[in-house]
């Protein structure tokens, strides 16, 4: 009895053609899908499919704290000052302050004499002054409360010192004029050859020597139940036309022109504004 012999149910795997030009030849995989066979064929130039990489996001929260924290400060800042600049503007307007006032009525000159060693080796100054000087308060709801007066006299030419003396502390209520009379302005120092060579000029013109008298204080200014910080004040009277005195009367200083300007004296660090 003879074997039969039965054909294998797999498909027999066809031998890949010979490559061109004597190079390898391309690999054929066979895949059985329904009874179909489909052939990859190997190609080493194509690129790899593209696969997106996860993107991970950089926080950076500390950062963003900051910005906002600096951006509500400037507009809190900016706030802030619209709302006192509104407050300043209506006070002004319902207010309407003004500077006090101030004014040189009078100068006598009781005494101004520069006397010189023989050999100029120094020089003495020997001065007094009599002032009448007045203040006033033009506004109606304000009032000015002032700290004693440093009062100093100098040539208006050459700046140099003649004489000081000091004026007592005072309050001047709303519409109010404060006079003061008597104050005495004078020194008795030597001066060095240079400024006692500025001097002597200014001594010698027949039309009077130039003077200027400058006040220096503090005030703190009331409003109703509101009061500021003290403030430095200078007052500077310029234009004052004195002559030295001959004999023992006094001479009287031409104080027509003269105008007194008050000035703020803020002061920040070592400087003067």
């Amino acid at each position: 009895m003879s074997d039969k012999v039965f054909p294998s149910s797999k498909p027999t795997a066809t031998a890949a053609p010979p490559a061109a030009n004597g190079g390898a030849p391309a690999s054929t995989n066979a895949t059985t899908n329904g009874g179909t066979t489909k052939t990859h064929l190997y190609n080493p130039t194509s690129r790899p499919p593209y696969r997106p990489q996860p993107h991970h996001r950089r926080h950076r929260p500390r950062r963003n704290y900051c910005c906002c924290c600096w951006f509500w400060a400037i507009l809190s800042f900016l706030i802030l000052a619209l709302l006192f600049a509104l407050a300043g503007s209506v006070m002004y307007v319902l207010y309407h302050p003004h500077r006090p006032s101030f004014t040189l009525a009078s100068l006598r000159i009781h005494r101004l004499n520069l006397t010189t060693t023989a050999d100029s080796s120094s020089s003495h100054l020997s001065t007094l002054f009599n002032l009448t000087i007045s203040s006033k308060n033009p506004n109606s709801h304000l009032s000015f409360s002032y700290d004693h007066f440093v009062v100093s006299c100098v040539s208006s030419n050459s700046d140099v010192f003649i004489g000081n003396g000091t004026l007592p502390a005072f309050v001047s209520n709303s519409k109010n004029e404060t006079t003061f009379k008597g104050v005495v302005v004078a020194t008795s120092s030597d001066l060095d050859a240079e400024t006692a060579n500025n001097l002597r000029p200014d001594l010698k013109k027949k039309n009077g020597i130039s003077l200027k008298v400058e006040m220096d204080t503090k005030v703190t200014v009331k409003m109703g139940g509101a009061e500021s910080d003290r403030i430095g004040i200078r007052v500077s009277c310029d234009g004052i036309k004195g002559v030295v005195p001959k004999g023992k009367s006094p001479s009287v200083a031409n104080v027509a022109g003269a105008k007194c300007k008050v000035d703020l004296r803020i002061k920040i660090r070592k400087w003067n504004f």
